[in-house]
């Protein structure tokens, strides 16, 4: 039993690295974590502000969905992608940026980045 309960808590140090991407009523976690081995792999996380109820009798609680993605899936998962935001616009238009304070661009960070078409999207993952 002791094995158990001290996994549970090396659960929290197997992160390496975590962004958190508010959306509304979900947040998006994208969590670097290693297993047993030192290899590396990706966990998305998507958690779901529920409320049941109105007023004083409201309770909260959040649904989760999980994401494991792993190095070698890494660029067939990215392919993948592209082509379903790709083919989104396509059939509904060019996506907007949406920014926030949290996730602003400030003048000037990306002077060094190549300018992309409306409807490309870049994505860069570094491991």
């Amino acid at each position: 039993m002791e094995d158990k309960k001290k996994s549970a808590a090396d659960g929290d140090k197997e992160i390496v690295f975590s962004k958190a991407i508010k959306a509304g009523k979900r947040i998006y976690y994208l969590d670097v974590k290693k297993n047993r081995k030192d290899e590396m792999f990706l966990a998305i996380t998507e958690s779901k502000k529920i409320v049941l109820g109105e007023g004083d009798d409201s309770q909260v609680s959040f649904e989760k969905h999980k994401i494991f993605l792993y190095k070698e899936d890494f660029e067939k998962f990215m392919n993948g992608l592209q082509q379903a935001i790709r083919f989104i616009a396509d059939e509904q238009g060019p996506i907007e940026p949406h920014y926030s304070e949290d996730n602003a661009i400030q003048e000037g960070e990306n002077e060094n980045q190549e300018a992309l078409s409306p409807g490309e999207i870049k994505i860069d993952i570094d491991f």
